[in-house]
């Protein structure tokens, strides 16, 4: 009897003029997500039947409205493998397909920042020697091109590329050092989708309907629609008279809230992911408050979005720089401590006080690998350094609990320093300091009844506060005086 169904099937289908065309995600050298069901989706004429086989699994869904999508059932990690897709009068085979591990590296430009030149930004430390040696067919990135607009687009018209020293140097930098430490951890495929752009606040990144909860971005959204209604006027005004002047400029086509949501981020769901890797936070150092509130908007409206769960969200805590005030920090570290299923990874042991893009990028990937092997794929390891826990006052003495300790903490290149303490004046001053297991013990001759404590507290973090694991501290404060 199943035969009979699906020769009628066939039957119907093939009366049925179709043009059946995969999402550019699903193009050859794709690496689809192990272990979850997978949406595979695509455009045709409504009303075509569409026929999916790969590694033995076939399934069949119609086109609706231009529109089709199945899914797959989970398949574990293996490769390669070709994806066929059937209409009734067309068939597409995409090759060497692995499944694997896939993650979303987004952010601005140190997310964004390639491993090879990107003048007059400084070289990558040792690129060439990372270049070189960047033998990993079984690592792949999807680029997402650089495009904001008003309303979300379909697909990115992308595709995937192999790892090797002719393609790396055009690698997300933080991205490549992260999959291939996953990489040689796992022994398994790694997939990097690869959508960042410079310069960008995280509103940029968020959808319209999650920033219209929040009123100051509702008062940002109305001006750009009028923006939108203003350029159309100037258009029609521009036609009428003949071309004269200067063409207007279509504020769509520039950065704008939502706009790289809806071109960047919009077309990959529902692509299936493991996680994402997200570095930003510089384009809203000057409102930290704000971001308290905006970056955790945007992990729950892009969990929501991609309807996969509460995925790991990991993310990169700026690095020191001298315009780069340490409040950005602290919201970043608030994030974290607020928000479920997140990782930060610090880099105060590899910024560059004179350069906001700091070259040293091999401690990002790693550390933010360790991140996704404890969040993601449950190892028992260490994968973040000390965390301010809290304070506890004795006497003349401020005591710092800090988690992530487990095995104690260390000073690293010398004598411990970084940590200032306050009285009630408020005045912050150098402190002496001892370590004790998991916590540091703050105290000054001058002040008698310790109030606060602060550490790494500048643009520019100099603090040596590490784990025996080899990660540092967080800056911190106790405070909230100014």
């Amino acid at each position: 009897m199943k035969y009979m169904i699906l020769i009628v099937t066939i039957f119907v289908c093939a009366y049925t003029e179709a043009s059946i065309r995969p999402n550019s995600l699903f193009s050859e050298h794709a690496v689809l997500q192990q272990g979850v069901i997978l949406p595979v989706w695509g455009t045709g004429n409504s009303g075509d039947c569409v026929t999916i086989e790969i590694n033995g699994q076939r399934k069949q869904t119609t086109v609706v409205n231009d529109k089709w999508l199945v899914y797959l059932d989970p398949m574990p990690a293996g490769g390669p493998f070709t994806l066929i897709i059937f209409g009734s009068e067309s068939k597409v085979e995409i090759k060497d397909i692995y499944v694997g591990e896939v993650w979303v590296c987004s952010g601005q430009s140190n997310m964004e920042r390639q491993l090879g030149p990107r003048p007059p930004q400084k070289l990558i430390t040792d690129w060439e020697k990372e270049r070189d040696s960047a033998h990993y067919p079984l690592i792949r990135e999807f680029y997402v091109p650089v495009l904001s607009s008003d309303e979300p687009i379909p697909d990115v018209k992308s595709e995937w590329v192999i790892c090797s020293p002719e393609t790396v140097p055009n690698f997300s930098c933080v991205g490549y050092f992260f999959a291939r430490d996953l990489y040689n951890a796992l022994k398994i495929p790694v997939g990097i989708i690869f959508s960042a752009m410079g310069g960008t606040p995280a509103e940029f990144w968020t959808s319209r309907t999650a920033l219209e909860g929040m009123p100051e971005f509702k008062d940002r959204l109305d001006k750009y629609e009028q923006s939108l209604t203003s350029y159309a006027m100037q258009v029609a005004q521009y036609k009428r008279e003949g071309r004269i002047g200067k063409e207007p400029l279509n504020p769509a086509e520039r950065g704008h809230v939502c706009g790289y949501y809806n071109a960047m981020i919009a077309p990959l769901q529902p692509y299936a992911i493991k996680g994402v890797n997200w570095y930003q936070g510089e384009g809203n150092r000057h409102n930290p408050e704000q971001y308290k509130k905006l970056l955790p908007l945007l992990i729950d409206d892009w969990r929501k979005t991609w309807t996969q769960g509460d995925f790991p969200f990991l993310f990169v805590q700026i690095a020191p720089y001298k315009e780069m005030p340490p409040e950005i920090r602290e919201a970043q570290l608030f994030v974290l401590k607020n928000t479920k299923n997140t990782a930060m990874v610090v880099t105060t042991d590899c910024g560059d006080e004179n350069d906001i893009h700091p070259s040293h990028k091999q401690p990002v990937g790693y550390r933010l690998s360790l991140a996704a092997r404890f969040l993601a794929y449950k190892e028992k390891i260490e994968y973040s350094g000390p965390i301010y826990e809290f304070m506890e006052i004795n006497n003349d003495k401020a005591i710092v609990n800090f988690s992530h300790a487990q095995n104690g903490l260390v000073s690293r290149n010398g004598k411990l320093h970084g940590f200032m303490i306050a009285g009630e004046d408020r005045q912050f001053v150098p402190a002496e300091v001892k370590i004790t297991g998991n916590r540091v013990i703050l105290s000054n001759p001058n002040i008698k009844e310790p109030v606060a404590v602060r550490y790494g507290w500048e643009s520019v973090p100099r603090g040596n506060l590490y784990n025996k694991e080899g990660m540092p501290a967080s800056p911190f404060r106790t405070d909230h005086f100014n």
